[in-house]
This record gives C-alpha cells, sequence and structure tokens, in this order.
C-alpha cells in the first residue's frame, strides 16, 4: 500500500468531518493535539450546507434536556451544562456571522449555511487540525497504545479515536451504518434505529380523501397515543403529512398507531358556532368553519364524517358532538414514514449507558469515543440536534487522550 508523505501517527484521529467531527477537532486542536480528520466525502460539513434550507438553523435560544430523546434521559445533561447553546451563540458573534432568530428560538444564519461551515473550517485551521477527505476506511484495529487504521490511501495510528460518522438519515449525502458497525466490532451495544423528524406517509386508500388538500397549510396541536403533543404548523402534501408538526411528532410516533389532531387548538369551535349561530342562524355549518379554518380542510372534514352542511340553528347534540371530535380531535393513521430519505435525523444510536457522559469515551475500550447523531441521542426540531453536536463534541474534545 503506498503510503503519504504526510504524517501518518496522531493524538487523535476523529472520523467524521461534519458538525461534529470539525466541532471536536478544533477542540482537541487548541489543547495541542494533534489532530487528523478523516472523511469519505468530497466536501466537509455536506449535511450542514443544506440543513435550514440552506441557512442552517444551528442551535436554539433556549436548551434542554427534556428536548432529547434518549434511552437515558439524563445522559446529555452533563455536555449540555459544559457547552450551552450561549457558547456557541458567542462563537458564532465572534466570527462575525449575521444571524436571525425566528420562531420558537431557532437561530438561523442570515446569509447562508456556508458559513457555518466556514467557521468550524476556520476554527480547525487555527488549531491546527489536519483534514484529510476522500479517505475511506477499510479497517480499524486496536493495540495497546490505540488504534491503527487502513485506508484507501494509506494507514494512520492514533491513541484516541472519535466517531462522530452520523446517522443513516439523508443517504444521498454519504451516510452510512459505519458508526453502528464499529460500535458491535468493539463490543458496544447499539439501541435499535429509525428515521426521525421526518415526513408521514398516506395509506392507498386515504390517498382520494386527502389528495385536495394538498398545500393546505395551519397551526395545530398533534398528539402522539404516548400522550406527547406539539403545537406547530401541518403541512399536507400529496404523499401525506409534513411541516414541523409532523417532524416533530414522529420521534414519538409508532407503526400502526394514529395520530390525534386538534385543528384549532386555540380556539372552542362549539363556543365559536354558538357565537355565529345568534348573528347569523342560517349561515351554514361549511361556511361558519371556514371562517377559521382552510375551506378545502371544512369540506374534507365535513364530507368525510356523517355530518351535513346543515344550518348553524339546525344542529343537532350528536352532530355537536361529531364537530367537537373532527374538529379538536382528527384521527389519523400514517401508512408509514417517508424514512432516511428525507428524514434530518436518526433515532437510536450507540448506547449511552456504555459511554461516559462527561467525556463520551466508551467505558470498556479505553481511547474509543462517540460524539454527535452515532449516539442514542435525538433532538427535538429547531436547533437542538446541532447544539447536541457541539456540545457532544466539545465534552470529548476536553476529554479525548
Amino acid at each position: 500500500m503506498t503510503r503519504s508523505t504526510q504524517p501518518t501517527e496522531f493524538d487523535v484521529i476523529i472520523i467524521g468531518a461534519g458538525a461534529a467531527g470539525l466541532m471536536c477537532a478544533s477542540t482537541a486542536g487548541y489543547r495541542s493535539k494533534r489532530v487528523l480528520v478523516l472523511d469519505n466525502a468530497k466536501k466537509a460539513g455536506r449535511k450542514i450546507l443544506i440543513a435550514g434550507g440552506g441557512k442552517c438553523n444551528f442551535t436554539n435560544v433556549k436548551v434542554e434536556p427534556q428536548h432529547f430523546i434518549c434511552n437515558n434521559p439524563h445522559f446529555v445533561k452533563s455536555a449540555l451544562a459544559r457547552y450551552p447553546s450561549s457558547d456557541f451563540i458567542e462563537l458564532v458573534e465572534r466570527h462575525g456571522i449575521d444571524y436571525e432568530e425566528r420562531d420558537h428560538g431557532q437561530l438561523f444564519c442570515q446569509h447562508s449555511a456556508k458559513d457555518i461551515v466556514d467557521m468550524l473550517l476556520t476554527e480547525c485551521e487555527w488549531a491546527q487540525v489536519d483534514i484529510r477527505l476522500r479517505h475511506e476506511i477499510i479497517e480499524i484495529e486496536r493495540h495497546n497504545s490505540g488504534f491503527t487504521l487502513a485506508t484507501n490511501q494509506g494507514d494512520f495510528s492514533c491513541a484516541s479515536l472519535v466517531i462522530a460518522s452520523g446517522g443513516l438519515s439523508m443517504p444521498k449525502l454519504g451516510a452510512t451504518p459505519f458508526g453502528y458497525k464499529l460500535a458491535e466490532q468493539f463490543g458496544i451495544s447499539v439501541a435499535p434505529t429509525r428515521a426521525g423528524l421526518v415526513p408521514f406517509t398516506l395509506h392507498d386508500h386515504d390517498k382520494q380523501r386527502f389528495e385536495p388538500l394538498s398545500g393546505v397549510s395551519l397551526p395545530v396541536e398533534v398528539s402522539a397515543q404516548n400522550g406527547v403533543k406539539f403545537v406547530r404548523d401541518l403541512l399536507f402534501t400529496h404523499r401525506g403529512l409534513s411541516g414541523p408538526a409532523a417532524l416533530q411528532i414522529s420521534n414519538y410516533w409508532q407503526p400502526g398507531e394514529s395520530l390525534s389532531i386538534n385543528f384549532l387548538p386555540e380556539t372552542d369551535a362549539l363556543s365559536l358556532l354558538e357565537q355565529l349561530s345568534i348573528k347569523k342562524p342560517k349561515q351554514s355549518l361549511k361556511n361558519a368553519l371556514a371562517r377559521v379554518l382552510p375551506k378545502r380542510l371544512v369540506e374534507t372534514i365535513i364530507d368525510d364524517s356523517a355530518l351535513q352542511d346543515t344550518a348553524l340553528n339546525q344542529l343537532s347534540n350528536a352532530q355537536k358532538a361529531l364537530i367537537e371530535q373532527c374538529v379538536h380531535a382528527f384521527q389519523f393513521k400514517p401508512n408509514a414514514t417517508e424514512g432516511y430519505r428525507t428524514a434530518e435525523v436518526t433515532l437510536g444510536g450507540v448506547n449511552t449507558d456504555e459511554l461516559s457522559s462527561k467525556t463520551m469515551e466508551a467505558k470498556q475500550v479505553a481511547g474509543l469515543y462517540f460524539i454527535g447523531e452515532v449516539v442514542d441521542v435525538t433532538g427535538w426540531l429547531g436547533g437542538f440536534n446541532f447544539q447536541w453536536a457541539w456540545s457532544s463534541a466539545v465534552a470529548c474534545g476536553l476529554g479525548v487522550r
């Protein structure tokens, strides 16, 4: 195998030139560690570049442990406390990146997600980090003094090995199960994985009834069968349900379950109809509901139920009960999700019980670390997954040997 004239021995090798990998690299580099980042991609930070519609929702103003899903809910506390979102915001400001706050405390770049990638690469340059792309990992072996990596462009060795290879979401960007397979190679268990923050698809028998709603968007309260609920915007598509409400609740939905949708989370439908019936008793139910809901949605709700387009002053108690159910507790049973193809994250991953919450080091494999999405930690929509990348990366960067 041809060897490069460049250095091949390092203190730390990080696999993955994404958000977590680059952040960890600069953190370790500033500690005077000799750091190498390896990635099979042609470009660093590919997932960052497309995040948030190209504007990258890089963190959230308010980040707390309850914003994350993990089989061990206490695991995230240490890293988030050590490197809170305010620290990353300060880094962004130091680099002169313009950003804006949107709904629910979400922070986005004003110009381009490339600003975040450039910032991370600049930090790595300042920390004298060696980044090598187009390197495919062929084999990893552990020995007394650390690890040896065989790649398509030569062999490398290190004392500490950090896995920041991400999850299975967005395979077009090069997502692979590499990190999970490596964990299992070293006897570390992996929690079952599935697509997260992902749109829902329709059953065939629902496609005709929901097809007219494609493009309709409105704020709703959506609930999963386990009681978790979110108030966010819902978007009907020709494939199913999308928008922030659908993506958020997808993390808590299980195949075969129904979702309950409250189309008027801030308004009581029956009280509204009673008020309108006093002013316009002859007004039809459709027209009355269309005052507060999209007309196409109202038509679907009424046409799909036993409701008839009755005048308000003719509504029976049974019809009122049905209206309340259809408007405030509409039952929707997805066929499935769109899967990893459009998922923003991967649920599940490397078992956190087998990692140190302070350094991300594997408890039974000295010198081996896992950070970012490859770990069984999944954040809500709104910048939380990037914050986990930053926080877990810093915890690791400060802890690597």
